[in-house]
């Protein structure tokens, strides 16, 4: 695989970044969905414009998968989550946790919470007002098999037909927890401006069309229920070929923007500690700032 170092590195159509964007910090390689980085230890101090470097990439490249950092501390783990922002902790909580913001699931249930992610396609924190910014992971204890597998979101959006994409553009989700949040499913990326999904295939209550319109209507049980297989169907069509499985090797750690990419865990992640050993991980999310809103008119855009 081609490696080069930040912003220097040859992308489809020849794409090549100016000469004054660049910089040695790091090295970048580019896989399906993201980039690997090297050349940088995450459990050393950063200087500032190396973290501005890398607060800039995971917003261009959607996935940084820093390879090679060792065993990172819940402390560590924590410190660089806020460059992001400050830590906003889930509901979850596990006695083996290394620290309150630090979310450790596992495939066993005295190590770690267990069927995490198991619910289908999502983004992290649809069920509040202001999703999750980012996700910070880290695998502490590697087992032999169970991915995490991300999908581009606004990819999936672009590539929708037409009619389709009219139908999704009126839904608004209906999440199933605290109080239930009305978000739109397709929104802009409150730093990109390009279209995203704001969803859970597992926890969503209802949808509604034409929210606050006169036209508003929500969805029955059954439609409810139609609507999240169509989305589905989006992110395993054409033999999962939108899917990044990212398989877990010894010192990954990942920094994701929640709002690029949906994501899910793999039905192996389950699998029994007997079987692929102890898998432990550790995540990290970051409050969220931006209710998700649509900055356009896609009447207009559709030319409807």
């Amino acid at each position: 695989m081609l490696k080069t170092f930040h912003r220097i590195f040859v992308r489809p159509f020849s794409y090549m970044a100016s000469k004054e964007n660049t910089h040695d910090f790091y090295q970048l390689t580019p896989v399906q969905l993201g980039c690997e980085v090297r050349g940088i230890d995450l459990k050393k101090d950063v200087p500032k414009e190396v973290v501005a470097a890398i607060k800039e990439d995971v917003t261009k490249h959607r996935i940084l998968i820093f390879k090679d950092q060792g065993v990172v501390s819940g402390q560590r783990h924590v410190e660089i989550g806020k460059w992001f922002g400050e830590p906003e902790s889930t509901f979850y909580k596990h006695p083996r946790s290394p620290h309150p913001d630090v979310f450790r699931v596992s495939n066993d249930r005295t190590e770690g919470c267990t069927n995490v992610g198991r619910t289908g396609w999502h983004i992290d924190g649809s069920f509040q007002e202001a999703p999750f910014g980012y996700a910070l992971y880290h695998m502490v204890s590697v087992p032999t098999y169970g991915p995490t597998v991300f999908a581009p979101l606004n990819d999936i959006v672009e590539e929708l037909p037409r009619e389709q994409r009219i139908r999704w553009e009126r839904l608004y989700m209906v999440s199933d927890r605290r109080s239930g949040p009305t978000h739109p499913l397709i929104y802009s990326h409150p730093l990109t401006k390009k279209k995203v999904l704001c969803f859970h295939m597992g926890m969503t209550d209802s949808f509604i069309w034409d929210h606050n319109t006169p036209e508003a209507r929500e969805t029955s049980e059954d439609e409810t229920y139609q609507i999240l297989q169509e989305i589905n169907r989006e992110f395993v069509k054409n033999n999962k070929a939108r899917q990044y499985s990212h398989e877990w090797k010894v010192g990954d750690f990942i920094i994701s923007d929640n709002l690029s990419v949906g994501h899910e865990a793999a039905p192996e992640t389950q699998l029994p500690r007997s079987q692929v050993g102890l898998r432990v991980l550790h995540r990290v999310t970051t409050v969220g700032h931006y209710p998700p809103a649509k900055e356009y008119n896609y009447r207009e855009e559709l030319g409807l």
